[in-house]
């Protein structure tokens, strides 16, 4: 029987999807929950798997179109038993048992289900374990020779993805140059002077040639997302100075100790977050999302932290952090970073964020204006530290300097409640007592 097959929720406010590329083409069969097709959305790249076993007849989703979810993407073939949740069991028919009206009857010949079983036995005995990568990732490994065994996998349960194959090519292009040629053995015979050197060649002049670059699919959907941030929040702006002098003597005193005790660096990026938690719950408006015809504010702290990648920005979610540690967001900050760039974050992950902090400083910003993420209703960025010349108690100082930003949605906050919640985190930064703050 055929049936339809449609592209199924993949998590909290996801509502479509661009199909990628298909991993199974028209005539192929494939086993139950055997990925069909890739597909990618503003926050995480997902592997559909096929709900039964059967054979692919036509896909009706096309790579590069956006799909909503729910929508029909591919026709798929299959029988009843293997459709049926009847584990192992081999089709024993392709019709329905008849009525019993008919089964009275004498039949003029056997009924289907008296055929001998050896005679659906050309059946191969059942394939080992599906490898843990796509057919189409077996074509591109042996168009560009590669043994995938020595491939190490960074998609969901191990899975080799195709930049896995393009990154190990790039990492194995060095070794694979021509080889150096073989040592020649010594002569006695007289060398000959060397060639006079050709006079060197003029430097080449760029063509300025213009190149077109086609969008991927997850450029698309960031850019879709950005886009409509900016046109449908009302974006407003503020930015403040903070001295980190406080911070920064702790960090340096305790960040070498903290490295080889829990195997992650001790960045300025957890001592922000655990400031602007505190001063979330202070100023709990800020830690909410415009709906409509109200505002609802959130219960839980939950942070997202913009991670950006080669190809992409993903901002996964640090839950309940307001009760947490400074060490434990550190802990928490390092797995997100990390699985974030390689490819190992789930759909959960990014789900539930209530409010953003972005850390551009790391790149030498000193001040910068950051898009919202909906629906939240602000992001704030922290900029680089600086040693700058201040004026402290009258007195001409040096001291660390960093500018936090943050951009905020004007149909839930005003101007004097952003500059409250901005003024709450520089305070708490600029208060940071070094001898009694604790760590852990």
């Amino acid at each position: 029987m055929r049936t339809t097959v449609s592209l199924p929720p993949l998590g909290e406010s996801i509502v479509e999807g661009v199909i990628d590329h298909w991993l199974r083409q028209p005539g192929e069969e494939f086993q139950a929950y055997e990925p069909l097709v890739e597909v990618v959305t503003d926050k995480v790249n997902a592997e559909v798997p096929a709900p039964f076993a059967g054979k692919l007849v036509e896909i009706l989703a096309q790579p590069g179109q956006t799909v909503a979810v729910g929508a029909p993407i591919a026709i798929v073939e299959t029988s009843e038993e293997v459709a049926a949740p009847v584990a192992g069991a081999p089709p024993t028919a392709e019709a329905p048992a008849p009525p019993a009206a008919e089964a009275a009857a004498p039949p003029p010949e056997p009924a289907p289900a008296a055929a001998p079983a050896p005679a659906a036995a050309p059946l191969a005995p059942p394939p080992p374990a599906q490898p843990p990568y796509s057919p189409s990732v077996a074509m591109l490994a042996q168009a560009l020779g590669v043994d995938l065994s020595k491939v190490k996998g960074t998609g969901m349960g191990g899975r080799i993805t195709r930049r896995d194959v393009l990154s190990y090519v790039e990492r194995e292009e060095p070794e694979s140059e021509a080889p150096a040629p073989a040592a020649i053995p010594p002569s006695t015979a007289p060398v000959p002077p060397p060639a006079p050197a050709p006079a060197p060649a003029p430097a080449p002049v760029s063509a300025g040639r213009t190149e077109r670059h086609p969008l991927t699919a997850i450029r698309r959907l960031i850019a879709e997302n950005v886009s409509r941030s900016k046109s449908t929040i009302p974006h407003a702006w503020q930015a403040q100075e903070v001295d980190m002098s406080k911070v920064v003597a702790f960090r340096n005193r305790v960040k070498d100790e903290f490295r080889r005790r829990e195997g992650v660096s001790l960045t300025y990026v957890p001592f922000v977050i655990k400031a602007a938690c505190e001063a979330l719950r202070e100023n709990p408006r800020v830690n909410s999302q415009w709906d409509g015809d109200a505002i609802i504010e959130h219960g839980e702290i939950n942070i997202g932290v913009a991670v950006g990648t080669e190809d992409s920005l993903v901002v996964p979610v640090i839950r309940n952090a307001d009760s947490l540690s400074l060490a434990g967001i550190a802990r928490a900050l390092a797995d997100l970073t990390e699985r974030a760039r390689t490819g190992k974050l789930t759909v959960q992950d990014l789900q539930g964020g209530t409010f953003t902090v972005n850390n551009v400083g790391t790149f030498g910003t000193i001040i910068s204006y950051s898009i919202i993420n909906p629906p939240q209703a602000g992001i704030l960025t922290m900029e680089a530290v600086v040693d700058r010349v201040v004026v402290v108690d009258g007195m001409i100082a040096v001291r660390p300097m960093m500018f936090l930003c943050f951009s905020f949605d004007h149909r839930v906050l005003d101007g004097l409640q952003a500059a409250r919640f901005l003024s709450s985190v520089r305070r708490r930064l600029e208060a940071f007592d070094p001898e009694t703050a604790e760590l852990y």
